[in-house]
């Protein structure tokens, strides 16, 4: 399995994102290939390739183990791997989001 990593292009991030750096005007038009994905949305769809990559990951571990001569151990494994990765991602992001929201609640107004 061939792992290739793609560029990351700031740029293009900071106007997918919105957010205006200083010195910097905003934007009066949209790309017309871009679509607007609200932070409900992203997340929802980054909880959903989690779970997928653990089906997956679950569905390769039985086929390894009816020894299914189609899927190897080691496609298994880094299946597993990414599923792990992704979930601890998922985690991390929710301990963030859970201690923002407790600071904004504790904050004096």
């Amino acid at each position: 399995m061939d792992v290739r990593f793609k560029p990351f292009n700031f740029e293009q991030a900071v106007a997918r994102s919105g957010v205006v750096l200083p010195g910097q005007a905003r934007a009066a038009k949209v790309d017309a290939g871009a679509t607007q994905v609200g932070f409900s949305q992203a997340l929802t769809q980054a909880l959903k390739s989690v779970s997928q990559a653990q089906a997956q990951a679950a569905q390769m571990q039985r086929q390894v183990q009816l020894d299914d001569p189609t899927v190897s151990l080691e496609e298994t494994m880094v299946a597993m791997q990414k599923a792990q990765i992704g979930f601890q991602a998922a985690v991390h992001v929710r301990n963030r989001l859970v201690q923002a929201y407790s600071d904004i609640m504790n904050m004096n107004v």
